[in-house]
């Protein structure tokens, strides 16, 4: 919702930029989806490294 007025406040300010913008995001948001699934697929590589190390921890019951 935050977005949507800041993009309303650029349409009364500037609104060619505002339609530019409308039309890019699109195209910024294709470009930038091949990072965030690197990104998850790192973050569950982790998380299972993760694992595996404090496994032992776990069998022997932290405490």
């Amino acid at each position: 919702m935050v977005g949507f007025i800041l993009w309303l406040l650029l349409l009364a300010v500037c609104w060619p930029l505002a339609l530019l913008a409308l039309v890019l995001l699109p195209l910024v948001w294709l470009l930038l989806l091949p990072f965030r699934l690197v990104g998850i697929a790192v973050g569950g590589a982790l998380a299972v490294l993760r694992a595996l190390l404090f496994l032992p921890a776990r069998l022997l019951g932290e405490r």
